[in-house]
């Protein structure tokens, strides 16, 4: 058989074009959606849970702390199983542009049916604002990188100008839009969200002329042969979330917020032992490949940990800013939405340092011991935190207390996050490498129903006891790390060989 000579692959459209700092304008339009979608679900998460708890007279929905609480933890986790839905309904149905349009709609539609002052708009606005973002969360970056070519050393950086859009947004969203809603009301503050996801679709759309294709394919079109698999796929998901659903019923005997909570919890948890069981067993994945997909679980137990303790900022978090810190700082009256701020500036502050880090020490230490540094930190910070609610007793905390435990927090995201998706992309076996994102999806929100449903459980429980439980379990899952990271280590440079060889060998 005459073996056909390699294709090569088509240049990007606006490959020349170097208008924004030397990178595609495709690049700004992409980094200007993304700012501002960022700035309308951080501006209206920052509010969410005060919106929740408060009194009716307030114009809030009159919820209890702990089941507003769970509520959004589980907020939390739905955007991130819906970012699966919405990887896969861009892969194989309407691309990764039409993805974003119809996501950053359906947004802006929950950011309207946000400002509308009654229970049903509001579930109804919520469920909008999750869905919209799971089409739209996980294909703006996959556009980023159509822009290059794989051999154009502007991908890298491109990158970090989109991820400092990202950050930017989450910056001056909470303070922006904590300051309105405590000046005119909450539906005032989901307003300013609406506005920000609108100018958001204004960028997005007025810069089609710059994105060129990037986008436009549909990478794996459903043909009629796949019907079938797809419609079997739809009702194993379907089954799921009516066994899920009964079960919470049955266990907490009651219909209601906590049936979703539980339910959700549920299939968080389920879903990643699910993936990660098919993976092992499939006949797609080698024996050499197996070993990997073993050496990835203490990984992902230690990504879903962090990001447990992580996502608790718009949950716990954000109730000790309001009851149990003092909101004044060099004289000035702070918002409590304010300090959801602190991680996004830190990141804009340190990002670079720690990449001048890595660099100048060769990326090392090795990528599970990184896990350790960031999985420790998160653990100290709630430590740390606990110490303070302990010794301050019945008093307010400083704000430098919360400000403290952000940044901390925020150094460990540094140290695991960058490097968890380079992880997960290089131990998953060669057959599921494209899901390999949505595994790594899956350990935030598998991480955020752990937060949700032990919120219900330590109801009642000190600030004390809950944050120094929560983080000696969690450095005790750290020091067990370290005793695997090793033994992970091997398996990541073997890994690390194998990439080495096929891409020599291609």
């Amino acid at each position: 058989m005459t073996e056909q000579a390699a294709v090569p692959e088509p240049r990007p459209q606006h490959d020349g074009d170097r208008a924004f700092f030397g990178h595609p304008r495709g690049l700004m339009t992409l980094a200007t959606t993304e700012m501002w979608e960022r700035f309308s679900y951080y501006g209206m998460r920052a509010i969410l849970l005060y919106y929740l708890v408060d009194t009716t007279a307030n114009g809030g929905l009159a919820m209890d702390e702990t089941t507003g609480e769970a509520f959004v933890a589980i907020y939390g986790t739905s955007v991130y199983l819906l970012s699966i839905v919405g990887g896969w309904f861009a892969d194989r149905v309407a691309g990764a542009r039409r993805s974003v349009l119809y996501g950053g709609i359906i947004i802006a539609a929950g950011h309207l049916a946000l400002t509308v002052p009654t229970y049903a708009a509001s579930m109804i606005g919520i469920a909008l604002v999750a869905f919209g973002t799971g089409l739209l969360k996980p294909n703006v970056s996959s556009m980023v990188g159509e822009l290059y070519a794989r051999d154009d050393p502007r991908r890298d950086p491109a990158f970090s100008i989109f991820y400092m859009g990202i950050n930017l947004g989450s910056f001056f969203s909470p303070i922006v839009v904590g300051a309105v809603s405590e000046a005119w009301g909450y539906h005032a503050g989901f307003s300013v969200a609406a506005v920000g996801m609108a100018i958001a679709l204004v960028f997005f759309v007025g810069g089609y002329r710059y994105l060129g294709k990037a986008g436009t394919d549909v990478p794996n079109p459903i043909t009629p042969q796949d019907r079938p698999a797809v419609i079997r796929l739809g009702l194993m998901v379907a089954g799921a979330i009516v066994v899920a659903t009964l079960l919470a019923v049955l266990l907490s005997g009651e219909w209601g917020v906590t049936t979703f909570i539980d339910a959700t919890s549920y299939l968080a948890l389920v879903t990643p032992v699910v993936l990660l069981t098919v993976m092992y067993r499939s006949p797609r994945v080698t024996d050499a490949e197996r070993p990997r997909i073993l050496a990835y679980i203490p990984l992902f137990v230690a990504a879903m940990l962090f990001w447990m303790i992580f996502e608790q900022a718009a949950t716990t978090l954000a109730t000790f800013a309001k009851n149990r810190t003092d909101l004044e700082l060099f004289g000035v009256d702070l918002q409590p939405a304010f300090f959801q701020s602190i991680n996004p500036l830190t990141i804009i502050i340190l990002a670079p340092v720690f990449a001048w880090i890595w660099t100048k020490t060769h990326d090392r230490p090795p990528t599970a011991y990184k896990f350790v540094m960031g999985l420790a930190l998160a653990a100290l910070s709630f430590i740390f935190l606990a110490a303070a609610s302990a010794f301050v007793g019945d008093s307010l905390a400083s704000p430098w207390v919360l400000i403290t435990v952000y940044v901390v927090q925020t150094l460990g995201e540094l140290c695991l996050s960058p490097v968890g998706i380079a992880a997960t992309t290089l131990l998953a076996p060669r057959a599921f490498r494209g899901q390999a994102m949505a595994l790594w999806f899956l350990a935030s929100a598998a991480g955020q129903a752990i937060t949700a449903q032990t919120i219900q459980a330590t109801e009642g429980a000190s600030d004390t006891a809950y944050f120094g439980w929560i983080g000696v379990v969690t450095l005790v899952f750290a020091g067990l790390l370290l005793l695997l990271a090793p033994w992970v280590t091997r398996h990541i440079r073997h890994a690390d060989e194998m990439e080495g060889t096929r891409t020599a060998g291609e």
